[in-house]
């Protein structure tokens, strides 16, 4: 492959035209590796080729891209498709096949950048690879959402010093009870940053009785704090296998439209990486979509400001101060993992367009955590009516196309669905004889190996209903919110209006405790938000900072969010592809 390097330092744009090889990532236990040959670029080349930079965002339920002017800065053109997670390619190719609609524009693109917020929506909704974790030294227990956390003896000293040896035939014995259960492996010992002997010594040991990805917390972090440091050894193992697709999905979908030109990762510091750094460290992704965020907002001319992105899966919050996004640089924290990644100053919570909406039987209307795909953007959805109640059929269960044959007939899930099509969890328990806690632990894997998709009633459901959205199947959501406001006693207008409300508050929460965190640090704050409304007392917060909307979803809740707060809400020109603007804009500062 060929392409340009942009060197952007001093303000003036250079380019040299290079060629490299890209290894495709077929094993995710490998890094790819390219190899770069320099040839400078003639004059006229550079004013010929160098005249685009483009930015993609893929997130849980959009891809988005832009095709931004260098000199000036513009958005020439903009696209957004749903992003296709069984092949993430697809959607990354749509987005790219839409810009590059004329030949002779793939020849003038300079680089592609590209953001994402697939880890942090792996992170929130409790996906990724299984991990295993083995502790080395005396530290206080404690726990993280892994498959396991192992305690061995070992460790150095704050010297670099050994305080007892390794448990190696702990190690060893502990070993053939995980490999079955873990994709991947995290190890951290006291002190690694002094010595990491003990550390590397286990590396290799599990790696002599199971090849799978070893991650070691010394490489991943050079900080104290041994929570912190597994946690980030933790997320790196993983995420890894997720990014190694995501990376390999960008270079099939470049293939594809025959762009040729340097790929850069932006990261969740809000800097940009080069592609074959990525794979080995696939935490530095954390925040990298909200990373793509905060350069917009800061571009939006606010000298301070709450930028707030509502996606589909997620919505993403940071700060602006003095016109730039505020750093953390002691680590990001995301759900339960708190962790040494530098990264914007930012929070991410599971609130978004394409959240499950969940009816309890006492009447309350929550989000679910986790995204399922919207009744409305399902093509091909049977009636509703046919299958969903609040109490034992919340979502559907879709079959993915293009499986191998071996796999689905090796899996029961599989093969019923393939026979079946669509089927809801109750009947599929019944056929299969898998159900309770199995079944949803079976779905779950299954759906981090994209071989399955949950589609349910979602606030995006709820806009399609009341008419203020129309970008899919409205009979559908309709449907849908008939049958649960019937269960209710409820019309479906005024059953939408509550999801809708809902969906207003889990954000305003979201905001009030990412800036209760900035306020008062560890205090506990989401006691306090989360029943701020009571019996006995409420709780109004007023917003003293405007806010800035991006996102697919943010015009259709944000406005009721403001009021909410007694603040403003302003939409940029391009805020609904605001991320890849973004991440335009950092590749494009250097």
């Amino acid at each position: 492959m060929q392409g340009l390097l942009l060197d952007a330092s001093g303000g003036n744009h250079h380019f040299l035209f290079v060629s490299f090889e890209a290894a495709t990532l077929v094993d995710p236990a490998c890094s790819p590796t390219i190899h770069y040959r320099i040839i400078p670029t003639s004059p006229a080349r550079t004013r010929i080729m160098a005249t685009y930079c483009i930015g993609i965002d893929t997130g849980g339920t959009y891809t988005d891209a832009v095709l931004l002017d260098i000199a000036s800065g513009r958005v020439v053109d903009w696209r957004k498709e749903r992003t296709t997670p069984h092949d993430l390619s697809l959607g990354v190719g749509q987005t790219l096949q839409g810009l590059l609609k004329q030949s002779d524009q793939v020849r003038e693109v300079a680089c592609l950048a590209v953001s994402t917020t697939l880890a942090t929506n792996a992170v929130v909704e409790g996906r990724g690879a299984r991990v295993g974790l083995f502790v080395l030294g005396h530290v206080r227990h404690f726990k993280l959402p892994v498959v396991a956390n192992i305690f061995l003896k070992g460790g150095h000293t704050i010297t670099g010093e050994e305080e007892q040896p390794l448990d190696i035939e702990g190690l060893v014995d502990t070993l053939p009870k995980l490999v079955r259960e873990v994709d991947s492996y995290a190890v951290c010992g006291a002190m690694s940053i002094k010595n990491p002997a003990h550390e590397l010594v286990a590396r290799e040991a599990i790696r002599l009785i199971d090849p799978k990805p070893v991650f070691c917390s010394h490489l991943v972090s050079d900080n104290p704090g041994m929570l912190e440091r597994s946690a980030t050894a933790c997320l790196h193992a993983r995420l890894m296998p997720l990014m190694t697709d995501f990376l390999a999905s960008i270079q099939r979908s470049m293939l594809a439209t025959g762009l040729d030109c340097p790929v850069t990762i932006i990261c969740g510091n809000g800097r940009g990486e080069a592609l074959d750094r990525i794979a080995d460290q696939a935490a530095i992704t954390m925040a990298s979509g909200p990373a793509a965020t905060a350069r917009f907002g800061a571009a939006s001319g606010f000298d301070q400001a709450l930028v707030v992105d509502v996606g589909g899966t997620t919505t993403d919050v940071c700060l602006i101060k003095n016109g730039e996004p505020l750093l953390n640089r002691e680590g990001c924290i995301i759900g339960e993992w708190r962790t040494h990644v530098e990264a914007v100053d930012m929070y991410t919570a599971g609130a978004g367009g394409d959240s499950h909406v969940i009816v309890h039987q006492d009447g309350r209307i929550t989000l679910g955590s986790t995204r399922v795909q919207p009744l409305a953007m399902t093509p091909d959805l049977p009636d509703p009516r046919l299958w969903l109640n609040r109490e034992t059929d919340t979502y559907l269960v879709l079959p993915v196309d293009g499986l191998e044959p071996e796999l689905v007939q090796s899996d029961p899930l599989l093969h019923y669905l393939a026979l079946h099509g669509p089927t809801p969890p109750s009947v599929l328990a019944a056929q299969t004889g898998t159900g309770g806690v199995l079944l949803e632990k079976r779905l779950e894997r299954l759906m981090f190996l994209q071989q399955v998709v949950l589609a349910g009633l979602t606030p995006t459901d709820a806009l399609h209903c009341l008419g203020l959205l129309d970008i899919g199947q409205g009979a559908s959501s309709q449907s849908g919110a008939s049958v649960l406001a019937t269960q209710l006693g409820l019309s479906a207008e005024a059953f939408c209006r509550q999801i809708v409300a809902e969906t207003e508050a889990a954000i305003e929460t979201i905001l009030l405790t990412y800036l209760a965190r900035t306020v008062w640090k560890d205090s506990p704050s989401g006691a306090l938000l989360n029943r701020r409304d009571n019996d006995l007392f409420s709780l109004r917060f007023t917003l003293k900072l405007p806010i800035i909307g991006i996102g697919a979803a943010a015009r259709s809740f944000l406005p009721g969010v403001a009021r909410r707060l007694s603040t403003t809400v302003t939409f940029p020109e391009h805020c609904e592809v605001g991320n890849a603007v973004g991440t335009a804009l950092i590749a494009m500062r250097g």
